[in-house]
């Protein structure tokens, strides 16, 4: 058994993982109730499907009994540019790094099938294998920790000491019964980087997240217009938010992405504001071609674009701004009429 786990870690780095670790589908008994919390409280926002799926997200083992191992892998997607430079452009869209080149779940996904299938060949058609990245109802993060491929900072991400906070995460269950590896324990300590740096303080307390007040779940999650209390707190943050990861010290272990795909498309590290707010479907669509930001759609994305033109303040925008405020989706007619009286001092 040790023998397959070795070599099974050796496979995973040859495919493109950086880490590989191994639990049981029972190693996180301490899910069910935070996850009761976090939709007691109804932090999960409109995301109706981690309220629907809370059996299944509460119990890795209800999700298929059959599984004896769980494989978490990570990859890492560090940037090789600073991706809070742009935060000091104004005019320039600012993109979560995750989402600078392809979709991260197409990528992951292709790997994840190529070293289930390596270990059905290594240990026989009687071994069943489930791959999941992101879509399922999986607690990733806490079997993430249980494996050990990292622990859950105080911003909910997981932070590795070996890639600090900048990968991705992918799980195979399978039915054949590996070693496991030593959970991670928490190195925050008295860290408060992460929480001092969130522009909407969506953390009430450490640990803990409140999505309605996270710039990632608002600008690709939330459907409708923003509170208007939170629209310049975006800043020019267009699509996710990377602030709180970036803020960790300890990526300062973070290795390069070795991906190419994941490494940032020049249009994207920092695109001008004027150049996205007047995409219409179509454009959007070819712009985004392979992105993960293609599925919030044209509406939301301009709608996000806009926030981000208001909270510029700069007059030079109200021509564009002003033809947006006719524009057939309601909620970016009302962005574009906020922006409209941010951009002419009205506001």
């Amino acid at each position: 058994m040790l023998e397959l786990k070795e070599r099974l870690v050796a496979e995973a780095k040859e495919m493109g993982f950086d880490l590989c670790r191994i639990c049981r589908p029972d190693s996180v008994p301490q899910v069910p109730a935070d996850l009761k919390a976090f939709i007691d409280k109804e932090y999960h926002g409109q995301m109706g499907w981690l309220a629907d799926r809370t059996h299944w997200r509460s119990d890795p083992q209800a999700l298929w009994p059959e599984a004896k191992s769980i494989i978490m892998l990570g990859e890492s997607y560090t940037p090789q540019h600073d991706p809070l430079a742009v935060h000091d452009m104004p005019e320039h869209a600012a993109i979560s790094v995750y989402a600078q080149n392809k979709d991260y779940h197409d990528l992951v996904k292709k790997r994840l099938k190529r070293l289930a299938r390596w270990l059905i060949a290594e240990t026989g058609d009687d071994t069943q294998v489930k791959v999941f990245v992101d879509t399922a109802p999986v607690p990733e993060k806490p079997l993430g920790q249980a494996a050990g491929l990292g622990w859950q900072g105080k911003h909910t991400n997981l932070v590795s000491r070996d890639l600090g906070s900048w990968f991705f995460i992918g799980s195979i269950y399978t039915t054949e019964v590996i070693e496991t590896d030593a959970p991670e324990i928490d190195h925050c300590g008295s860290c408060r980087a992460c929480l001092d740096a969130c522009p909407t303080n969506a953390f009430p307390v450490p640990h803990q997240i409140d999505a309605r007040r996270c710039i990632s779940y608002l600008t690709i999650e939330h459907h409708g217009p923003v509170d208007e209390e939170l629209r310049p707190m975006l800043g020019n943050r267009i699509y996710g938010c990377d602030d709180c990861l970036g803020a960790c010290p300890w990526n300062k272990f973070a290795v390069e992405a070795r991906e190419i795909r994941y490494h940032a498309r020049d249009d994207l590290i920092a695109p001008k504001l004027a150049d996205l707010v007047t995409l219409d479907d179509a454009a959007f669509r070819a712009k985004f071609s392979g992105s993960p930001i293609k599925r919030i759609g044209r509406n939301r994305f301009v709608r996000n674009v806009l926030y981000a033109i208001g909270n510029t303040q700069q007059v030079e925008f109200a021509d564009i701004v002003q033809a947006l405020t006719l524009d057939p989706d309601e909620t970016v007619a009302d962005a574009a009429r906020w922006a409209l009286e941010r951009v002419k001092g009205v506001a």
